[in-house]
């Protein structure tokens, strides 16, 4: 048995309610009971908690990656300015003007090379642990 009860809603919203109720070829009254029921659920609430655990656990691994990206890229930087300042002697007066102009024309093609990759898709640093693997076949077994 039924119980009859008469409730008033803002027009937008029963809009919404008759239209959901087309789409899915139910009744408004069914509509509005599941609604309800799902409100007053008890366990409702654990479903919105594991919701959010799992879209915070997904961010937390995201962040994980992106520290680590971002620590490597910070390394891999710091370790190509040593390597580079302390192999590179310092030039003669004479000959700064020319290395300059080399140096300009060496970046605009490392800028033209990085464009390419990024176009395509290309990470170095996802291409690091391929490396790492085909330096060390014997590690993988």
């Amino acid at each position: 048995m039924r119980d009859r009860m008469n409730v008033y809603f803002p027009p937008e919203l029963l809009k919404q309610i008759s239209e959901l109720a087309d789409r899915k070829k139910l009744s408004r009254s069914a509509i509005v009971e599941a609604a309800v029921a799902s409100f007053l659920s008890p366990d409702g609430a654990d479903r919105r908690e594991a919701a959010f655990t799992r879209r915070l656990d997904r961010l937390s691994r995201q962040m994980q990656r992106l520290e680590r990206d971002v620590g490597l890229t910070a390394e891999t930087l710091a370790l190509f300015i040593r390597f580079w300042l302390t192999i590179t002697p310092p030039l003669p007066n004479d000959a700064q003007a020319a290395a300059q102009a080399k140096g300009r024309e060496r970046f605009e093609g490392f800028v033209e090379a990085l464009g390419r990759r990024l176009q395509k898709g290309q990470s170095f640093l996802r291409e690091i642990p391929e490396d790492i693997r085909r330096q060390n076949p014997a590690e993988e077994t």
